[in-house]
Order: C-alpha cells, then structure tokens, then sequence
C-alpha cells in the first residue's frame, strides 16, 4: 500500500526511450514535457549542454508539480568538442556518421532529479566513450534506411542496429548511451525519497 505522505514520480521528458528505461525500475511514474529551449549557449561545450538542460528541464517540470520528483535528461554527442544533436533528417545524419567514421564520440549523458517542496536539487553525468568503425558509405546508408534514427544524438540506436556500426563502448552507467543513467537516476531518486526494491513496488518518502 502506498502512503499517503509518497512523493509523486515524474519523468520530464516525452522520450520513448527514456520512458522504458525508468520502467525497469518498477516504480510508478507519470510523463510531462519539459518544454525548454534547447539551443546551446554561446562557448558552451557539449557536457555543460547537457548538464544545463537535464537540471532546465526537471526544473520546468517541477514549476508546475512542486510536490512531485521530477526527473530531467539530456544527452549531446561530443565529437572533438564539438555537439552534435538529433539530426531530424536524413542528410544530416548521414552527415553526422561520416563524421564519427572512425572516430572516438563522447555522448555526454546528464540526468537531474528535483522536488521544489522540499527543495532537493542533484544534477550529474555519465560520459560514454563509443569508437566508431570506419564506415562506408553503402554501410551508412543501409543502416540509416533500415532503422531511421533521425530523433538520436548522433545518429545512431547503440540498442538496436546501431551498434553493428561501432567498435566499443567504454561507460560505467550501461544504460547511458540509450538515453538514462539508471545507476545514478536510481540514487539520485533514492536521495529525493522515492523507495526502491519494495515489496509493494510502490514510491513512498
């Protein structure tokens, strides 16, 4: 039974991907847009991006919830200092992958977890280095057709077909390069008062 002091859970962010990631932490969650305006700041690099968005969009979130947990995201793909978003079309991602042929690409994953009641505030970032093979162009276009990842930071689902195009991953958060860190959002939310591995399954301070 939940009680009647628990903390409502809210994922801020519209992402499908995000949203089955929290799910395996079988805790109750309901999903709001954050609404925030990504264009990056000028001599910003990718991780304060990343960093300044997760913890704008949970912040977004909360204005409107102040009782609930809310948890914000992002992700920016950092190739040589450089970010590099979703790409939204098929020439841009084909763009993107010439690119990272070859290349070493950071993905800078930032989640922030914020309770404006109580006034708990965390922000943090795991860092997933990805080698990309040397790629053709024949192998570009067949993957980009195939699996159409126009809405991921640099052009590629590591979970799905994707990763036929990479040559390593090196993380400590697993679940980073999809989109959430479940090792830190899971302490982060720990420390807001959201209970995991209860035996109801349910939130509560």
């Amino acid at each position: 039974m939940t009680s009647p002091d628990a903390k409502p859970l809210i994922l801020g962010s519209t992402s499908v991907y995000r949203r089955e990631l929290l799910s395996r932490l079988r805790v109750p969650f309901e999903v709001a847009s954050p609404e925030v305006d990504e264009t990056p700041q000028a001599h910003e690099s990718p991780r304060e991006l990343a960093l300044r968005l997760a913890l704008a969009k949970a912040q977004a979130v909360a204005r409107k919830f102040p009782e609930a947990v809310v948890i914000g995201s992002d992700q920016v793909a950092d190739l040589n200092g450089q970010p590099l978003g979703k790409p939204g079309t098929h020439e841009r991602a084909v763009k993107q992958l010439r690119q990272m042929s070859g290349q070493s690409v950071i993905f800078q994953t930032a989640v922030a977890v914020v309770c404006q009641r109580s006034g708990f505030s965390q922000v943090d970032l795991a860092a997933v280095e990805v080698k990309f093979r040397d790629l053709t162009e024949e192998e570009i276009e067949n993957y980009l057709r195939a699996e159409q990842p126009y809405d991921c930071a640099g052009s590629a689902k590591s979970e799905g077909l994707g990763i036929a195009l990479l040559a390593s991953i090196q993380s400590d958060d697993p679940t980073a390069l999809v989109g959430l860190p479940l090792i830190r959002t899971a302490r982060m939310i720990r420390a807001a008062g959201i209970a995991l591995l209860t035996a109801s399954g349910s939130s509560h301070v």
